[in-house]
């Protein structure tokens, strides 16, 4: 098994904090978004997943020594390969041509997902299975029909009309790689696009017409990671789900502290003469100081002073001090 995670994008939707880290690497609960995104992959695959390739942008060395050192984590070879256009989901994909071989998971990184589901699972009749959730309002993403057998009938992308609630998260299984890879090259060598992008869709519908079968995976919730106030709720999400962990490290500092848990604390935070919670994650290094917090996520080695601050994200080396505020600042801001 092998899983292929696009993430070459910008993250326009999520600046200032993509501007100094690409989104996929935003922790969630102490842990970047992709790495829970792979270990839960993982998880679910019932097999050995022997690779997994990560297709980024310029994201430089030493992010792309933390992939492949979160692949090696999870006893699988990390690969790095590059898509240098944003040409669309099938060009992402085509990027990682040397991973699209045997059984192949696709999940592109700015979603996080629970489920039941094992791959192993899947009916023996099914060449693939695409993750689904139904939702109350579908116009804004790719929607699958299914039949009474529950095999997908047609892929629909942002239908206008009515057609399906059963939205494509976007995270797909192929047990024939090879095939998949001649598909998506197909559409590159006849220049077949929609919207001015190579469609993975379009090579779905191409596979179906010659007689491939694909089945809906349910996912029992679906955390978007996609813009700051969904971060946020994807934060306080993952660590209702992992409550029962020791979130709190014993090398964080309390002193006159209240912690209303589930929260994240790393490993370095000092907090004085405050209430952290619920739904926090402080990263390494943090100092908190007479300040009410709730419902946020903070990076590395930022300082809070006489702050009350919900529904926020800060970065990296911040500087916040009074006032109550809901805030969105990146690496090296100050706001007082």
């Amino acid at each position: 098994m092998k899983i292929i995670v696009p993430m070459a994008g910008m993250g326009k939707r999520m600046r200032p904090h993509t501007l100094t880290i690409p989104k996929p690497l935003i922790p969630v609960a102490g842990k970047p978004i992709v790495q829970r995104l792979v270990e839960d992959i993982t998880s679910m695959c019932g097999e050995k997943v022997e690779e997994i390739a990560y297709v980024i942008g310029d994201f430089g060395k030493e992010v792309e020594h933390q992939l492949v050192a979160i692949a090696t984590a999870l006893g699988a070879k990390g690969t790095i390969h590059y898509q240098r256009e944003p040409l669309g989901t099938a060009h992402a994909i085509l990027c990682a041509e040397s991973a699209l071989s045997g059984k192949v998971v696709v999940a592109f990184a700015d979603t996080l997902f629970r489920a039941e589901f094992n791959v192993a699972s899947a009916p023996a009749n099914a060449d693939g299975v695409i993750w689904v959730k139904a939702i109350e309002d579908p116009r804004a993403f790719g929607v699958v029909k299914v039949d009474k057998d529950n095999f997908i009938t047609d892929f629909v992308e942002k239908p206008q009309q009515f057609v399906s609630d059963l939205a494509i998260i976007g995270i797909y299984y192929f047990n024939d790689g090879d095939n998949l890879r001649s598909e998506l090259q197909y559409l590159i060598d006849n220049d077949i696009k929609d919207k001015g992008e190579y469609q993975l869709t379009n090579a779905l519908h191409n596979m179906q017409a010659k007689g491939k079968k694909f089945v809906p995976g349910k996912v029992d919730e679906w955390l978007d990671c996609g813009n700051k106030d969904a971060t946020v709720y994807t934060n306080q999400r993952v660590l209702e789900f992992n409550k029962n962990e020791k979130l709190v490290s014993a090398k964080a500092k309390l002193t006159d502290t209240i912690i209303i848990p589930p929260c994240y604390i790393g490993d370095d935070v000092e907090i004085t003469a405050s209430v952290i919670g619920p739904h926090v994650s402080l990263g390494d290094g943090t100092i908190v100081t007479n300040s009410i917090i709730s419902n946020a996520i903070i990076q590395q080695k930022t300082t809070i002073k006489g702050a009350v601050i919900n529904n926020t994200m800060l970065g990296s080396h911040v500087v916040v001090e009074g006032n109550p505020q809901q805030l969105s600042l990146g690496d090296y801001s100050t706001h007082s």
